[in-house]
């Protein structure tokens, strides 16, 4: 038999970071291309809201303290 399942191929956030669909909108943020299409905090309760609010937070700022690899940096990996 020659029928096999492949897995989806993901793609990361630009946002939050979390694993997506291409060309789809993130179920996390809410984001697609860097713009908000749907407000996903808008639905949570209190604590939920809270927390995903804090985990975007931190993402954000993870994101920010990478520097760009150098071309010794690359060949390192």
């Amino acid at each position: 038999m020659h029928i096999f399942v492949e897995p989806p191929a993901l793609v990361k956030c630009s946002k939050c970071g979390k694993f997506t669909l291409p060309h789809a909108i993130c179920w996390n943020c809410g984001f697609y291309k860097g713009r908000e299409i749907i407000n996903v905090l808008e639905k949570l309760e209190k604590k939920e809201r809270k927390k995903r609010e804090k985990e975007m937070k931190a993402t954000a700022e993870e994101e920010k303290g990478k520097k760009p690899l150098s071309m010794e940096g690359l060949s390192k990996k």
